[in-house]
């Protein structure tokens, strides 16, 4: 099973969103000589999830810069690029690496601009890896981009289609301010037609991927393909509802969503994060004080709850939100019967089969 985007070229390659980005940032880098990349493994033959695959073949190794493990010092070397006119594109293989050096991100990169009047410009691209399997546990699975979009400052991303995503990091190079590209390693394999050549997407916030009348659901990155498979189930038994790709965490444009539950009159979220402070508290508070009036039902929020990762698949399971749950969530909230919601959730389960809970649905391709 294929998730196709809504915006891609008819008759355009099939690819998956890895290789996408991976188009996207050659494509960028080849218009402008000012790009360069760092990283830790950056011509590695793994080439970072196959992201960064024969970049360097076709723009110079000069402008692929292997860094130490230092995380703090690489992305101080990156910002102090950006600054000298270059457009740095720093790539950690895991968000939590990015950790080491929080004080470079969300003082430096995300308020030079501020602080000098508007007289600094910072085009820096930080992408980061999250997702989960491989009893990576509670220190290599996390997906914390609430963290940074609570910093003025930084404009956040999460791609979940791979049109989409080629469009949207070429965007992201091109621009003058800190993007932080929030990557789902299970989404990389997902597979679309890509147009060829050079794609841009501007950084404009929802993009309604499902239509519905009966709820409305707000999902990001990979929770963006559990929610349309749900939404297709529920869809087949005549409970259409409406899903929206989140698509920029920030800045948060919420005017489509607000559009779409003043239709619906209800709204649930979906998160890759944390369901506590989360990217869906967020929507759900401000969709609420916007029209609160036509709510027929109070928001609900769907993520992950508040423990760090398990390691074991019998403890992750049911740590993680996914197709069967979004869709009994959303059809309990629409008061449909059990019995109906119980044949819906049994379809989708039977669509997984017998996968492992830590190995990716069967429609996702590539090495894991």
């Amino acid at each position: 099973m294929s998730m196709p985007d809504l915006t891609s070229a008819a008759g355009a390659p099939v690819i998956n969103m890895g290789t996408a980005i991976r188009d996207g940032l050659l494509e960028a880098a080849r218009r402008d000589p000012s790009v360069i990349f760092f990283g830790e493994g950056v011509e590695d033959p793994g080439a970072l999830f196959g992201t960064l695959k024969d970049i360097g073949k076709h723009i110079g190794h000069n402008r692929m810069i292997e860094m130490p493990i230092a995380e703090n010092g690489l992305i101080g070397i990156a910002i102090g690029a950006a600054l000298a006119g270059k457009r740095s594109v720093v790539t950690l293989q895991r968000v939590e690496f990015a950790l080491l050096a929080l004080e470079q991100i969300l003082n430096n990169a995300a308020k030079m601009h501020y602080v000098s009047r508007g007289n600094h410009k910072v085009p820096l691209v930080l992408r980061m890896i999250v997702g989960r399997g491989w009893g990576q546990g509670p220190e290599h699975s996390q997906s914390l981009e609430a963290i940074f979009a609570h910093v003025p400052g930084l404009k956040v991303i999460m791609p979940a289609f791979a049109e989409d995503a080629k469009g949207m990091v070429t965007a992201a190079v091109e621009d003058d301010n800190p993007v932080v590209v929030i990557e789902h390693r299970w989404s990389h394999y997902t597979t679309s037609a890509v147009a060829e050549g050079y794609v841009h997407r501007p950084l404009d916030g929802p993009r309604t991927v499902r239509k519905g009348d009966g709820l409305t659901i707000v999902a990001t990155s990979y929770m963006t393909l559990e929610a349309v498979r749900a939404a297709d189930r529920l869809a087949e038994a005549g409970y259409p509802v409406e899903v929206l790709d989140l698509r920029v965490i920030r800045p948060l444009n919420l005017d489509p969503i607000v559009e779409s539950v003043a239709r619906t009159r209800r709204l649930l979220t979906v998160d890759t994060g944390f369901r506590m402070f989360g990217i869906g508290a967020e929507i759900a508070s401000e969709v609420t004080s916007r029209c609160f009036d036509l709510l027929e039902a109070a928001p609900v929020r769907m993520g992950l709850p508040d423990h760090p990762t398990p390691s074991s698949r019998g403890l992750v399971r049911g740590f993680y939100p996914d197709a069967a749950r979004i869709a009994r969530t959303a059809a309990e909230m629409m008061g449909v019967d059990e019995a109906e919601i119980a044949r819906i959730e049994g379809k989708i389960l039977a669509d997984r089969g017998d996968v492992p809970i830590d190995v990716p649905d069967p429609f996702f391709k590539g090495p894991f």
